[in-house]
């Protein structure tokens, strides 16, 4: 693993977010939901999130969880993935979603 310096970490953006929208996302190649998040003054994002296994689309909507906001869009089939929400990936590849451990506004920054 490389070292970064603290002004490198700087440079991510990384916000809380909450899901307002939830929709399968059968064009994937892999199993995935498409992910429509507010974060506050940031305005709504979108996200494709291989985490089917472990959610359901009920347990996602209203759903606070910490994302990187300010990766270059990716197209993902015909759908356009603006943020990257972060998870822990476990040993057998399901993710568990980062979230904060109180409620807290969207848009915040998280350093």
């Amino acid at each position: 693993m490389s070292t970064i310096t603290y002004a490198d970490f700087e440079k991510i953006e990384i916000h809380t977010g909450r899901i307002i929208r939830v929709e399968d996302f059968p064009k994937a190649r892999k199993p995935a939901y498409k992910l429509w998040i507010d974060f506050g003054e940031l305005g709504v994002k979108k996200s494709s999130a291989q985490i089917t296994q472990r959610y359901s689309k009920e347990d996602l909507r209203d759903r606070l969880i910490v994302a990187v906001t300010n990766f270059p869009p990716r197209q993902i089939a015909d759908f356009r993935s603006e943020v990257l929400v972060l998870g822990v990936v476990l040993d057998d590849q399901q993710v568990v979603l980062l979230q904060p451990d109180q409620t807290v506004p969207p848009g915040q920054r998280i350093l």
